[in-house]
């Protein structure tokens, strides 16, 4: 079982630090003027909600694997993800 957590904990991590990377990629692309806003926030938006289940899921599976430092450093990250979203909904 443990193993298995953290097998699925790396390669969700991994998806994550993708994700980042695609982000910095589209706004270095969007800085060049090589995109222009609307395309940039039609290519990151649809991104948003799998980041947000992604870091949801690896903050579940260490509460549930009662790993409780690794869960305690990703419950901040989290729950920046969830004000953040709340946020933009509500300005919207």
């Amino acid at each position: 079982m443990e193993a298995a957590v953290f097998i699925l904990s790396l390669v969700d991590c991994c998806a994550l630090i993708f994700l980042s990377v695609y982000f910095i990629i589209t706004l270095s692309d969007l800085e060049c003027d090589y995109i222009n806003a609307r395309a940039c926030c039609s290519k990151l938006n649809k991104w948003v909600i799998p980041e947000l289940v992604g870091q949801g899921l690896s903050t579940v599976l260490m509460l549930v694997s009662m790993h409780w430092f690794i869960f305690l450093l990703n419950v901040p990250i989290a729950a920046w993800n969830m004000y953040s979203m709340i946020l933009a909904l509500i300005n919207d």
